[in-house]
């Protein structure tokens, strides 16, 4: 046997997509799950390593199995062994083998089956009594709870829990988990997930007691603009959960529970948290507690939905953010200023002083400020406040934070608190807890700075679901947001499971409720608004993000779970005109939010909105077209390939010229044009291209895009021979610009070009949020272009490694974390010498693309110096026209 080569290891392994977790088995929703290994960064001297084969241990029931395999395969192994049954746990191990004979040490992974079979479950929902709550208010959560006994100690005892609505459970006094919001918002009608919790160490040996807290959340809670809808999936919440010791169901809830209410005395997504202190309930899910204000439960209907163990994280607290500034207002009110536009809640470090029993303490949270004061009008009518009462001990107030909801902001106007100081309160951000994968940093700090308000807008749009905003009455799963986004989203983080779990719903409520057609916002809390008919860019989503994923992760699964969805878009949902193109009486929102759009109508744009869509139909038709290749469906794949062929020339005849002008001669139509490959030759394409480069530089290099061409519009400049032009648009600093945000101050990205305009009053259009993550689709040619890394291959098996310095940058380094392991492109000029510093993961390859350099390389560390010569066309000069008002349009680095 070959002994380990210490510059291989294993660094994670993991099973399908289910978080791994530091301590512990990961719980799992599958009876066979998938086994991928990553690898780790290879030490000097151990270069072009690849997997020739690899060897499985399980370790279940006291045996142990062993496979060796043949194959470089390391993404998504089969699982050899027989299925799990529910509950079931084993110890995984896996070493691969190198081809000359190397091996890495032994990975070990503790997973185990949750409840895999309806049948599994014994527990049934429970609720406070149904005179408890009004059906057409806000539900005040209540606590329920359950007493029991135990004859020995627990040595294994896993509690499997959801709820209609929020929940937090104790045991003994003890919180179990770390999760937030838990079980999240899914399509309640389709898919409810569970969370499966170790708890054999809260447990002890006679008395017990197990209790739950349940809040309306987004179950029962209003949803939606203009004060939302209540009760969408249902009007009664409840808890519904089972503790198994030893593989026996020892406590679940039913009719020997009891109910109370606690502290808080309503808790809504959009408005906030009213909590009061003197409400407190003493050892609440301690043993022993004998209050006299607990009732029994009521039973209530069992959710229909399929119940599911997720691949998704929690939510998880993330960071704690401190007080940046402690503001004093022109009119005099106090407001804490963070520093970062976040999503959470604030937490008291300290107790406040200066109180009596009764009083209040307020806090009202808002992204921006304008004229000095908390900036609450984009908010629409979210009162986003939270209220504290005191009881006679404040002491009790040390640690708290609300519980069922949460706040987009920056600022918190505090009132009741008049000597708060900066180390009174924190700012907790909480999110859905995705691995961190990818990293981007360069000489620029404007734009390094801008690829950090990506990170964070899409960190605080990332809870429970991919929403558009955190702030106002919406806090939706827009669809196109998350289409335009997925790709950087994928890049950024792990998203397999998140946007895995999502995608089913949206094809749920798309082919069991909506024939066909995919509703604009998953879950569709919407379903009254008058505009759901098929739209392309939003409904595009049951495609183009599988196959993003796909290209991301490597999975054939997402699109084989997707395939129908997909195609009964294509086939059913999509309404046709007699060309096959889209009916051209349908309304499409097209380049949503073009910056030249009124306030009042952001759908007014200058791009026709039906070439929009239509130029979106072709593509997508092309990627189902290869989708149904790779997925061996050979028939559907010619089908779809000669409709994608014959819809580019329908698309040809009504938008295109013979010369390769646009019938709407924008930004948009000719950047979705050139990217989505749709003219009749090159000799077109070239001709569009040059015009693209006229309009940008016409518009003094200001964008001119809006949600379907602001990802599109830096690749088509680059990939045409105008990367300056590309550059120059990136690092222009006047509105509308990426930069003008960051120069103004923002640290998340913005719903619209000018969301904050230059005198600091907020844009007066109704929808106008300072955390909205579509725009920041940049990020893709910040990690593509400059920092040179995109894949070959799907979940970057080969991957190309092509800087393309330009602009005033002089270094930039790039890291992704793939399935593979970490890829990393550094660079910087130095003189006339291009230097680049490369790792490639262990059994991954590399195309290595620069001036004067094409080589393919295996893994392991690379340097390279080639020669360079800055591009003589730096900087472009703006088109001027001599009876245009002039401007001054020196271009500032």
């Amino acid at each position: 046997m070959p002994a380990p080569i210490s510059g291989i290891t294993i660094s994670k392994l993991t099973a399908d997509h289910y978080e791994t977790p530091a301590t512990g088995p990961a719980f799992m929703g599958t009876a066979i799950p998938r086994l991928s290994w990553r690898f780790g960064s290879p030490t000097d001297g151990v270069d072009n390593w690849t997997q020739s084969s690899y060897e499985i241990r399980i370790r279940r029931d006291s045996k142990t199995e062993e496979y060796k395999v043949e194959s470089e395969q390391s993404v998504l192994v089969d699982w050899p062994s027989t299925p799990l049954a529910s509950g079931e746990a084993a110890v995984v191990a896996v070493r691969a083998f190198g081809h000359e004979g190397s091996m890495t040490p032994w990975a070990e992974l503790m997973i185990e089956a949750a409840l895999l079979k309806r049948s599994d479950w014994q527990a049934q929902v429970i609720s406070c009594t149904a005179s408890a709550h009004d059906k057409d208010s806000t539900k005040r959560p209540f606590y329920v709870r359950r007493a029991f006994t135990l004859d020995d100690e627990a040595q294994h005892a896993r509690l499997y829990v959801t709820a209609l609505g929020l929940y937090e459970v104790e045991i003994n006094g003890k919180r179990v988990g770390d999760h937030f919001f838990a079980p999240g918002w899914q399509s309640y009608n389709h898919h409810l997930n569970y969370q499966s919790f170790d708890v054999s160490a809260l447990l002890r040996k006679g008395e017990n007691t197990i209790g739950g807290y349940v809040g309306e959340g987004w179950y029962a809670g209003s949803l939606g603009f203009g004060g939302g809808r209540r009760n969408i999936y249902g009007d009664r919440i409840g808890l519904m959960a089972q503790l198994q010791v030893n593989g026996q169901v020892v406590i679940k809830t039913d009719s020997d529970w009891e109910w109370s209410f606690g502290p808080i005395i309503s808790s809504e997504i959009y408005h906030g948290e009213r909590y009061d202190a003197r409400e407190e309930v003493s050892n609440w899910s301690l043993p022993g507690s004998l209050e006299s204000r607990w009732s029994p439960v009521e039973v209530i209907d069992a959710p229909k939905a399929r119940l599911i163990s997720p691949e998704s994280p929690p939510v998880r607290q993330t960071q704690v953010v401190g007080v940046k500034e402690v503001i004093t207002t022109p009119s005099g009110k106090t407001i804490l200023d963070f520093g970062q536009n976040l999503v959470g809640w604030c937490r008291f470090n300290r107790a406040p002083t200066h109180y009596n029993p009764g009083s209040e303490i307020v806090l009202r949270h808002a992204e921006v400020l304008e004229d000095g004061e908390l900036g609450v009008r984009p908010l629409r009518v979210a009162k986003c406040t939270d209220t504290i009462v005191c009881s006679d001990d404040t002491s009790s107030l040390v640690g708290w934070q609300p519980k069922f909801t949460f706040h987009g902001f920056r600022y918190a106007e505090v009132t009741g608190w008049p000597d708060i100081t900066k180390e009174d309160v924190s700012a907790i951000a909480l999110h859905t807890d995705l691995e961190r994968t990818g990293f981007f940093e360069c000489s620029h700090p404007q734009i390094s700075k801008l690829h950090g308000n990506v990170v964070w807008g899409w960190r605080g749009n990332s809870l429970s679901v991919p929403t558009d905003c955190p702030q106002r009455d919406e806090r939706l799963g827009w669809t196109g947001d998350l289409q335009v986004f997925a790709p950087t989203a994928s890049f950024l983080f792990d998203t397999a499971g998140f946007l895995g779990e999502w995608l089913k719903d949206v094809a749920a409520e798309q082919l069991l409720e909506e024939g066909g057609i995919p509703p604009i916002v998953v879950p569709n809390v919407l379903q009254h608004v008058p505009f759901q008919s098929p739209m392309a860019v939003w409904d595009d989503v049951t495609a183009l993000t599988p196959w993003d994923l796909y290209t991301a992760f490597g999975d054939r699964k997402v699109l084989l779970d997707q395939y129908e969805s997909m195609t009964v878009w294509l086939d059913k949902g999509v309404r046709r005109g007699d060309n096959g193109l889209y009916a051209p009486e349908l309304i499409q929102l097209g380049d949503w939010l073009d910056p030249k759009a009124p306030p009042e109508d952001p759908a007014d744009c200058r791009t026709d909105s039906h070439l929009v869509a239509n130029a979106y139909l072709v593509h997508v038709t092309k990627i189902v077209s290869q989708i149904a290749e790779l997925l061996g469906k050979s028939g559907d794949a010619k089908r779809y390939a000669a409709d994608s062929g014959r819809l580019k020339g329908e698309f040809q005849r009504e938008y295109i010229s013979s010369s390769g002008r646009m019938v709407s001669d924008s930004q948009t139509a000719l950047a979705l044009a050139i990217h989505f490959d749709l003219f009749a030759d090159d000799s077109q394409r070239q001709h569009a291209a040059k015009r693209l480069a006229f309009l940008v530089t016409r518009e003094k290099f200001k964008v001119a895009t809006g949600f379907a061409g602001t990802p599109t519009i830096l690749h088509a400049l680059s990939t045409t021979g105008n990367l300056p032009i590309a550059y120059r648009m990136l690092q222009e600093s006047k509105a509308p610009s990426w930069l003008y945000a960051v120069l103004m101050g923002s640290t998340t990205m913005w719903e619209r070009w000018d969301s904050m305009l230059p005198d600091g009053k907020i844009n007066p259009g109704e929808m106008t949020s300072f955390n909205h993550y579509a725009l920041g689709s940049v990020a893709a040619f910040m990690h593509g272009v400059i920092g040179g890394l995109k894949p070959l291959s799907e979940g970057w098996k080969k991957i190309l490694v092509q800087p393309q310095p330009g602009g005033t940058l002089t270094s930039a380094k790039t890291r992704h974390i793939s399935p593979y392991g970490e890829i990393s492109c550094e660079w910087k000029i130095q003189e006339d010498k291009l230097h680049v510093a490369v790792v490639v993961p262990p059994n991954s390859t590399a195309q290595i693309v620069l001036p004067g350099l094409v080589e393919e390389v295996g893994s392991g560390s690379k340097e390279y110096e080639v020669d360079w010569k800055s591009d003589a066309r730096w900087p472009p000069a703006p088109f001027k026209h001599p009876f245009m008002q002039k401007e001054d349009d020196t271009f500032v680095a």
